[in-house]
């Protein structure tokens, strides 16, 4: 294997000049840094990463935190994360949260420079003890689908979004209109809650009474939202519209209507959040969030945070739109 060494030797140049062209730097003329190019060609040299890394002061890294990694959602924004990062020189290494102390565990081991430039965390809240480690140890971090008073993040209007799919279905006469979500209070993410509040906000605004038998909580899944659901659909006065908190939950429903024989839309109306390419597919309405551009947002946001060696706060919104396809049509009656 080839050495730094014998690259300097065939491009009649020292190491340290071997050095600066691996590590980019302008302090080397055009004709000298074609020689040594030329010659780690032809030796097949590969640099040592690690050296890299001391010699620059970086690691090249950078954390992505995120639960429910096989989730629809957070998949696409992971590919929206790869789309920006893919052409940089830095290397994205994913941490799968699955309960609160993993999550706890992963910041405390993250927020260090040393382990990674910089911090990108998809769907999950941080507490002020949390968001305070970060900024006193200086290390660049950006959120995704979640807010901060400190830190820059990324996110959508999720109780405007509740209330405008809410609105949607009352607009087409509904009023036994349930909401079917994730645990409202997660450690994870306060997005399911505040679709509920929007929720809430379009039926209070239209003079429906709010029913508690129309609100389930349960498990992430379509497995879970199918069993829910079928114990909603089967209630003494069922309601004729279902609205939910994300498009997964909201196959789950499909599922157990077809299960229960229950025309849709002409019986129920239902209406999923997030437009993942399986809504497209079933044609379910849904609120779309821009989740592979909050991925590519976000990671652009962070690299140029690591690029200055900053911290900031910037906060971006991006747009929800209402899209309306064959499972919401007008109440029965």
């Amino acid at each position: 294997m080839a050495t730094i060494k014998d690259v300097a030797r065939k491009a009649d140049v020292g190491v340290g000049t071997v050095s600066r062209v691996i590590n980019q730097s302008d302090a080397v003329r055009p004709q000298t840094r074609k020689k040594v190019l030329q010659a780690i060609d032809d030796l097949n040299f590969s640099p040592n990463l690690s050296a890299r890394r001391l010699s620059l002061g970086k690691t090249w890294q950078i954390a992505v935190i995120l639960p429910y990694l096989t989730l629809p959602s957070y998949v696409e924004r992971l590919r929206g994360v790869q789309q920006e990062i893919g052409s940089t020189d830095y290397y994205p290494i994913l941490y799968s949260v699955g309960s609160p102390e993993q999550r706890d565990e992963y910041l405390n081991m993250l927020s260090e420079k040393t382990q990674v430039d910089g911090l990108l965390i998809i769907s999950m809240p941080l507490s002020r003890q949390q968001t305070r480690k970060i900024t006193r140890n200086q290390i660049p971090a950006v959120l995704i689908d979640a807010a901060d008073p400190i830190l820059s993040h990324i996110v959508v209007d999720d109780v405007a979004g509740g209330e405008l799919a809410t609105q949607h279905l009352i607009d087409l006469g509904h009023q036994k209109i349930a909401y079917l979500s994730d645990y409202l209070d997660t450690p994870f993410q306060s997005s399911g809650k505040d679709r509920y509040q929007g929720y809430r906000i379009a039926l209070q605004k239209a003079g429906i009474p709010f029913r508690e038998e129309y609100l389930k909580e349960g498990p992430k899944g379509r497995e879970q939202a199918y069993q829910t659901a079928l114990q909603l659909l089967t209630h003494s006065d069922p309601p004729s519209a279902v609205f939910t908190s994300c498009d997964t939950k909201a196959i789950g429903v499909l599922d157990a209507a077809r299960h229960l024989n229950i025309p849709v839309p002409d019986q129920l109306s239902l209406i999923g959040y997030d437009n993942i390419r399986d809504s497209e597919f079933l044609n379910l309405t849904t609120i779309s969030q821009p989740l592979l551009e909050s991925g590519v947002q976000g990671t652009r946001l962070l690299l140029d945070l690591v690029e200055n060696n900053q911290q900031g706060q910037l906060s971006v919104e991006l747009p929800l739109t209402l899209i309306t396809r064959d499972t919401t049509g007008p109440a029965p009656g």
